[in-house]
């Protein structure tokens, strides 16, 4: 190497380049995810919302009591 670039600086260099290319992808797809997680979380609050048992809280606990 003429330039003066060590084979240790160049090996450095693309475990560090790696690094941050994996973290800004990773962060790339959860922004890009992050509406339809989002969704899914709605859609499930809502079907909880919507099957939930309409019963008084006093009528709920009776079978202790059998």
């Amino acid at each position: 190497m003429v330039t003066g670039v060590s084979l240790l600086g160049i090996l450095a260099a693309l475990v560090v380049a790696t690094a941050v290319m994996f973290l800004g992808g990773m962060f790339a797809l959860m922004i890009k995810l992050l509406p339809w997680l989002l969704l899914a979380v709605a859609v499930v609050w809502v079907i909880k919302a919507v099957k939930t048992p309409k019963i008084p809280q006093y009528q709920r606990n009776n079978r202790r009591f059998y």
